[in-house]
């Protein structure tokens, strides 16, 4: 079987909206271990300036990009899901953001600036890269990274001979990487997913989900992966950038986590609030067009200490987290 030759076990995943920083991604380096510039919600200059200020790592670093969504959403539905969540969002003190009929995360851009401006990583979340970006980047020295979530999204991905897969079972925290969003993601636990991907593909895979101690990180490795990317992990780390009113929904005793598409439309795993509890059975499966009609509320909520209105990604064990360095987080994970 190939091997990633990675020089530690442990990976720290892209977390897009802040919390990953270029020191974050060089505490990790300097560890030993591998981290990934977070791309989605930045334009393709931000995404430059963020690849600029990692360069200066001891070792790899890698960028993560979102796979554009291919499927028109149902914008009826977005606008009666406008229209239910209006008020609420107007208490707060926001507007309810535009209706967005098409955006693309600006991935033609990114994919031009990545091949004019390698770097050693770029992994894919929700969907799989067309055949042309894959030789492209290929061409540019770059090694792939897929994100899957079941064994048929493995097989789909392993028909493009990726370097690796990073397999993300339910107990992860943020966006699940489901290729279709309309489609419910499945509860498997990751060891067994992990085992059934292996089984499925023989492509080096990368377990990611709830992995929150040594012990988790030893059961994904025995099940067959080569390494664990965790996110969850590293959110209090002193180099994150996770915002306060985040910090402290991770060290409430009376969190718990929950899946939701209120926030934005896609399944996603964070800390439950009133607002996921009144609109997630409403949400319509419309990934980014519903993240675009939240956003206001989210970035007002999140600067005004406002839990019940923003989202609070987190995954299931999140209660290990620890306010440390990064290095010393990441030492702790080793078994």
């Amino acid at each position: 079987m190939r091997s990633l030759s990675l020089t530690s076990p442990i990976m720290a995943a892209p977390m897009a909206g802040g919390p990953t920083t270029p020191a974050l991604l060089r505490a990790v380096a300097d560890a030993g271990s591998l981290g990934f510039v977070a791309a989605g919600y930045r334009t393709a200059a931000q995404l430059a300036e963020d690849v600029a200020a990692s360069r200066p790592l001891s070792g790899d670093f890698g960028v993560n990009l979102f796979v554009p969504e291919r499927e028109p959403v149902d914008l009826d539905a977005v606008r009666r899901y406008r229209d239910l969540i209006a008020a609420e969002v107007a208490a707060t003190g926001a507007e309810v953001g535009p209706v967005v009929e098409d955006d693309d995360d600006e991935w033609d851009a990114k994919v031009d600036l990545l091949t004019r401006d390698p770097v050693p990583w770029v992994s894919f979340t929700f969907g799989l890269p067309d055949v042309g970006t894959v030789q492209r980047l290929r061409r540019a020295g770059s090694r792939l990274l897929l994100t899957v979530t079941d064994v048929g999204e493995a097989r789909a991905a392993a028909e493009l001979d990726p370097d690796g897969l990073v397999v993300q079972s339910a107990t992860a925290g943020g966006h699940r990487g489901t290729f279709d969003q309309r489609h419910e993601p499945g509860t498997e636990d990751l060891p067994s997913l992990v085992g059934a991907v292996v089984a499925a593909t023989g492509v080096p895979v990368i377990a990611a989900g709830g992995v929150s101690g040594a012990a988790a990180v030893r059961s994904a490795l025995e099940a067959g992966a080569e390494a664990v990317a965790v996110g969850t992990a590293l959110l209090l780390a002193d180099e994150a950038g996770t915002r306060p009113t985040h910090r402290e929904a991770l060290t409430d005793p009376a969190s718990t986590t929950t899946t939701m598409r209120a926030f934005t439309g896609r399944v996603a795993r964070g800390i439950r609030t009133s607002f996921s509890d009144r609109y997630d059975s409403t949400a319509p499966p419309a990934y980014p067009a519903i993240h675009h009609l939240t956003s206001p509320m989210r970035r007002r909520a999140a600067q005004h200490g406002d839990r019940d209105h923003v989202h609070l990604w987190a995954g299931t064990g999140f209660r290990q987290g620890r306010a440390l360095p990064a290095r010393e987080v990441l030492a702790a994970l080793i078994p």
